[in-house]
């Protein structure tokens, strides 16, 4: 491989992630500093979960931040289809090549015989993967089941001593025991490929040269390099990214801190203060600077350089670095334009104006009335959720109930939303309008306001869920007891 060719594989199962836009980042810089192609493939072998509106939103957002791609789903290239599930006939050939090989296996094991293999690994304290029951099936048992049409996944075989040594561009050398590393499934039983048999073969179809991926994936490197061994491939190299952390070091998640893009976007940071945030990420200009462009990172750049300490997403920091684009980069003339444009889109105004003009007398009235949706997380305090009949704790658990039932839904709509908190009301017991009270503080700052279920559904989770955790915040909080009490709650609940 001469050309020097980096990727992006979002999966298209919830919102762009500032993850994903982080390792984007630096792929992006990467190859455009060393001449070569930046490629966007969609991994959506997870069929379930997989969406049409999660593709649109992600390939949006990185465009949005100015990572453009060479490749991919929407401007086509040399090594397409550039989404998965349009690969199966590539999956299946490269797959018998392996059965021909012996290098792979079917399983027949239930999902009760693996639950009990874990349940006793567990008990045992001993290292949980497959035990390789299937490895020993005759070829006339292995026809016999298929011919029964009994369910089955394709697994990996593996080296049962030594070591996987392999060489990460950031770590040196890297040696995992072979004992760690299970039998992975390749094919499912719904003979879709899984992420790793997947990724291998797309990579190397796709001549992707460097693998610049989180370190989340260490652990799976070596069950990609045997594959690559199997096909008698030459792997790429491989660079493992430090995670992003929340201020407290634990990992980057929404639970702590806003993590889509989309939320970023739509409480009016800058794209270019964002991209910038992100490339601060584990590196630093060799001038010190803390703000620059993509095209000048892309012109320091050496990936040898980035830190392996977890880099920490603080948004007080981002917020600092916005506040200096906008006042440095933007003229009285140009922030009057970009402001109007992020508050008053043609598509914004079209939900909002049906909303308030039924509820005012006059212009005036519009700010006051509808100023929450063109806010960030709003100025409330406890008294704002004085109620007769509902306490403090009820309402911070009927906010992280709706939280979590509104995480869950694929299609963000009207009735969609308005169904969903209707059933909680439900089972909870709880008459709608005082189950609706804490959410209309939450998310208007007001007992009375817009309708809620149409506020909920044109602010868009992401500004929602910001402002139920503030809401939860400010009714005092969950504890971790407590949490842990609620979730089980829930799911007996669901």
């Amino acid at each position: 491989m001469s050309q020097i060719r980096t990727r992006i594989a979002p999966s298209p199962t919830g919102d762009p992630h500032v993850g994903t836009a982080y390792i984007a980042l630096f792929n992006w810089c990467f190859a455009r500093q060393q001449g070569g192609k930046f490629i966007l493939r969609v991994e959506d072998t997870d069929q379930h979960r997989s969406t049409t509106q999660s593709e649109h939103d992600i390939l949006n957002s990185l465009n949005w931040l100015g990572l453009t791609w060479d490749e991919g789903p929407d401007c086509g290239g040399d090594f397409g289809p550039y989404r998965q599930s349009q690969r199966s006939e590539i999956y299946r050939q490269h797959i018998d090549q392996l059965l021909d090989k012996q290098k792979v296996f079917r399983c027949f094991c239930s999902n009760e015989r693996l639950d009990q293999i874990r349940q006793q690994q567990q008990q045992e304290k001993l290292q949980p993967g497959y035990d390789g029951h299937c490895l020993g099936l005759s070829d006339e048992e292995i026809v016999e089941k298929l011919t029964a049409g009994e369910p089955h996944v394709i697994r990996m075989t593996k080296p049962e001593s030594g070591d996987c040594v392999f060489d990460d561009l950031l770590r040196g050398e890297v040696r995992i025991s072979w004992s760690q590393v299970d039998m992975q499934v390749l094919i499912k039983s719904d003979d879709l490929p899984t992420y790793h048999f997947a990724n291998v073969v797309d990579d190397h179809l796709m001549q992707i040269s460097h693998v610049i991926r989180g370190e989340e994936w260490i652990n799976s490197t070596p069950k990609h390099l045997l594959l690559y061994a199997y096909f008698d491939w030459q792997p790429p190299v491989f660079c493992h990214m430090p995670l992003l952390r929340n201020p407290d070091k634990s990992k980057l998640s929404k639970r702590k801190n806003p993590t889509s893009i989309g939320y970023y976007r739509a409480m009016g940071y800058l794209p270019q203060a964002l991209a910038n945030y992100l490339g601060m990420m584990g590196w630093s200009m060799p001038s010190g600077d803390e703000k620059f462009s993509i095209e000048e990172m892309t012109e320091a750049f050496d990936l040898t350089r980035v830190s392996l300490g977890g880099p920490i997403f603080d948004t007080e920091k981002l917020d600092w670095l916005n506040g200096k684009y906008i006042r440095e980069d933007l003229s009285d003339a140009q922030f009057a334009e970009r402001y109007g444009a992020w508050a008053f889109s043609s598509d914004k105004v079209a939900k909002i104006v049906p909303l308030l003009k039924q509820r005012v007398e006059r212009f005036s009235d519009v700010a006051g009335l509808g100023g929450f949706f063109l806010s960030g997380l709003l100025d409330i305090d406890m008294d704002d959720f004085a109620h007769k009949t509902l306490d403090a704790q009820l309402q911070a658990k009927i906010l992280q109930f709706s939280l979590w039932r509104l995480e869950q839904l694929q299609h963000w709509q009207r009735d969609n939303i308005e169904d969903t908190l209707q059933s909680l009301s439900n089972s909870l017991q709880l008459k709608i309008r005082d189950f609706l009270f804490p959410l209309f503080v939450a998310i208007s700052g007001k007992a009375v306001s817009t309708s809620v279920i149409e506020s909920i559904q044109i602010l868009g989770m992401d500004i929602c869920r910001a402002r139920m955790r503030h809401a939860i915040a400010v009714l005092g909080g969950i504890s971790k007891k407590q949490a842990k009490l609620l979730e089980r709650e829930f799911r007996d609940l669901s």
